[in-house]
């Protein structure tokens, strides 16, 4: 009987054994499988990084595959969209490389330069500027004679004509300009001054990072933080609209000349009384006291809301190094700095290209068009070997919204504090702003942006002119010229 029961145990633990045993098999198979599937998704994504990244792998400066291309490849040329040189490798007889820019200051931000780090298409293209797309008959009698291969070219979507009416029309101010075509976002003009001749970057270098007060190097255009000013009554306007989408146009204010909410006051440029206004006379006079007005009655967490649909406190989607445009509104916002808010003063940030962005994708309908800067990139035998085409962002106000506010932008032009435009063998249509930018109240960046034809918009300019004063004085004159050219070259 102790004999049965002995053997039945001793069969027991058997059995037990086999179950642990083949519990750990299962177990070891399950985290077999597991590794294998994880090393398999590990594989893949680095495939699949390796392919979509390549180009930030090579331009990252820790990267010694660009010392590699760099020994066998000279840096392909850059391009204005009717095939000038902006920027171009030249070889003396030793093959001993300079790097040349034909057009010296004009293009210094937007083209940049290559040594010294890199900036501008310069830093945006190299990727292609230093790998070659040559035939392979090429690469073999290249390297028989022990020469370097062509880099391939890049050519921009820049307008030569245009940079040098909207660089000679800023002449010897501060600021930027900023010229688009509206249906397409490619980027026609960037001038930011001051400027510098990147052909003598090298030599400029130190002195440049020895000055701590320069800011030669700064591209204004997309780096430059600056109060926008009336221009932003575009987007008070905007809110103002959707809030009472019903009754704005039923909007009335008496101005004399200042506004006061809250123990705050705010003036009218050089204290103008307006009289009885409207909301489109409002907008056309660019009168403060009553943006302020309607600014201090708006939601302030719907107008939040708004800012971050165009782009506030958010990065641009443009491939250029861009500074975020910045506003301070919520719930809690007091009516001293919702006041100023409304009319682009106090905390209020932007960059010339983001108010270029907003403009444009009013004139667009309400869809904005990703700024770009490459059109395409060609072998050294004019083969094209990768083309860029116009993308959209997306919808940032109705078509509806951005009908109204084209309306508005026109009416500045026909009949308000933009009319030097008026009159021209095109229409336009645009809003100016006067900037306070310190204490002074004497002391304002003068704005304009807008577009033209005002009906059918083809291009955008923007343009903010350091210190100058008045918009309508000094930034318009500049954006008529701008335009005369644009619409001069189409003859």
């Amino acid at each position: 009987m102790q004999g049965r029961q002995d053997r039945h145990e001793s069969s027991d633990s058997a059995k037990k054994r086999e179950a642990r045993r083949l519990d750990n098999k299962r177990e070891l198979f399950a985290t077999g499988f597991f590794f294998a599937a994880l090393f398999a998704v590990l594989t893949g994504y680095l495939g699949y990084f390796t392919a979509t990244s390549e180009q930030e792998m090579i331009n990252n400066s820790y990267n010694s595959r660009q010392e590699i291309l760099l020994s066998r490849n000279y840096r392909g040329a850059i391009y204005s969209r009717d095939g000038e040189v902006l920027a171009r490798t030249i070889l003396d007889e030793g093959q001993n490389e300079s790097r040349e820019y034909p057009f010296s200051n004009l293009f210094s931000h937007i083209v940049g330069y290559s040594t010294n780090g890199r900036m501008g298409v310069e830093a945006l293209a190299n990727y292609y500027l230093i790998n070659t797309s040559t035939s392979l008959s090429n690469k073999a009698a290249n390297d028989v004679a022990g020469v370097k291969n062509p880099g391939d070219n890049v050519y921009t979507t820049l307008d030569v004509q245009i940079q040098e009416v909207a660089d000679n029309q800023l002449n010897i101010y501060k600021g930027a300009i900023v010229v688009t075509e509206v249906s397409t976002g490619k980027i026609l003009a960037m001038v930011s001054h001051p400027d510098f001749d990147p052909n003598q970057i090298g030599a400029i270098w130190d002195s440049l990072l020895e000055d701590k007060n320069s800011s030669v190097l700064l591209n204004r255009a997309t780096q430059g933080l600056y109060p926008p000013g009336s221009t932003f009554k575009i987007v008070t306007a905007l809110e103002y609209i959707r809030e009472n989408p019903d009754t704005y146009g039923n909007y009335s204010f008496q101005c004399p000349g200042w506004f006061a909410s809250g123990g705050s006051r705010i003036s009218c440029y050089h204290g103008t009384s307006h009289g009885q206004v409207g909301f489109e006379r409002s907008f056309a006079k660019s009168c403060n006291s009553s943006f302020a007005n309607i600014g201090v009655g708006l939601d302030r967490d719907r107008f939040r809301e708004t800012l971050e649909g165009l782009l506030f406190d958010k990065p641009l989607p443009v491939s250029l190094s861009c500074s975020k445009s910045s506003v301070t509104i919520s719930g809690e916002t007091s009516t001293a700095e919702m006041l100023q808010t409304s009319i682009g003063q106090g905390r209020t940030q932007i960059t010339p290209l983001h108010l270029n962005m907003i403009t444009s994708a009013i004139a667009n309908d309400g869809v904005l068009m990703k700024p770009y800067v490459v059109d395409h990139v060609e072998n050294d035998a004019g083969r094209v070997v990768k083309s860029f085409s116009p993308e959209s962002y997306g919808q940032l106000l109705t078509e509806e919204e951005a009908g109204i506010l084209k309306e508005l932008m026109t009416a500045v032009v026909e009949s308000g504090t933009a009319s030097k435009l008026s009159g021209q063998s095109y229409t336009a249509a645009g809003k100016t702003g006067s900037a306070e930018y310190n204490d002074n109240k004497g002391d304002s960046h003068a704005w304009f942006t807008g577009f033209a034809p005002a009906q059918y918009p083809e291009v955008c300019v923007t343009i903010i002119v350091e210190g100058a004063g008045s918009g309508g004085d000094y930034a318009v004159p500049i954006a008529r010229r701008i335009f005369d050219a644009y619409f001069n070259e189409k003859k």
